[in-house]
């Protein structure tokens, strides 16, 4: 019988998930079909409930619902019930819904494709304190990171994931600006840079070192003016698609039992988006 997911949000329409996951059923000849939905809030328990009466054998969560859907499911992964946020169901073989989040490992995934695996003890910056790094920073530790400061423009919600984590450093964005050159890794997981915001830095890049690690979250555009900054400097640079590419991937490999094809999709995407 034909299998097909789908992915869940408001807004739906921008989603690239539909045509990703499609290029790798057909690349791995999966009679599947991955199919976006327009749910608003108050029809969420309503959509759940549908999306199991009718055999969907998993789908994606996307804004505004990774926390509210939570109470809809039986069950969640570690990493999803310490985030408190799902970005993937997958329907068990009993029926029983269970949560995931692979936000977080598919950042970890991408980061270290690009960097090794040889850099969990230097000391790492993670800009930002919201639902992006908080998930990040749990996939960090749980990799196997030691050493972590979270700065943000509010020190308290630094703090706040410091301490859930229990370790850790927390700063505010002025107190990192003044010693970025105490870290090696450097993790930008604010909106600063989107090509629909600010195109903007998070802090002045004066002290930032010279050949240290760069990574945003962003991937549209694929080079932020914090990974520009960062490779005037000679930094290493890992940009946002990854992130995007591997998150889908940890997904479809929880769904089909096998990790699709990630650096063709990877090329293609950023072909599309204009980068080389």
């Amino acid at each position: 019988m034909k299998k097909w997911f789908a992915v869940i949000g408001d807004p739906i329409a921008q989603s690239k998930s539909p045509n990703m996951h499609h290029i790798w059923y057909e690349e791995a000849g999966e009679d599947a079909a991955y199919i976006p939905i327009h749910v608003k809030a108050e029809e969420l328990e309503q959509a759940v409930r549908s999306l199991k009466l009718l055999g969907a054998s998993g789908w994606n969560v996307t804004i505004p619902h990774k926390q509210s859907i939570i109470p809809f499911l039986d069950e969640l992964d570690e990493l999803a019930q310490k985030m408190g946020a799902v970005n993937t169901v997958v329907r068990l073989e009993d029926g029983r819904l269970k949560g995931y989040n692979t936000d977080g490992p598919g950042f970890v995934q991408s980061l270290e494709e690009t960097i090794g695996t040889g850099h969990r003890q230097d000391p790492l910056l993670l800009i930002g304190a919201g639902g992006a790094a908080r998930g990040i920073a749990f996939a960090l530790q749980q990799a196997g990171y030691t050493s972590i400061t979270v700065a943000n423009r509010t020190a308290a919600k630094a703090e706040a994931i410091v301490q859930e984590m229990g370790e850790g450093k927390a700063l505010s964005l002025e107190e990192a600006e003044s010693t970025l050159d105490l870290y090696k890794v450097f993790i930008q997981t604010t909106p600063a840079g989107m090509s629909t915001g600010n195109l903007e830095l998070p802090f002045s890049m004066k002290k930032f070192p010279a050949g240290a690690i760069a990574a945003d979250i962003v991937y549209n555009p694929l080079m932020t003016p914090f990974l520009l900054a960062a490779e005037e400097k000679g930094a290493a640079i890992v940009n946002g698609l990854g992130m995007f590419v591997h998150q889908g991937a940890i997904a479809y490999q929880y769904w089909l039992g096998e990790y699709p094809n990630t650096n063709g999709m990877i090329a293609r995407l950023t072909e599309q988006l204009g980068g080389k």
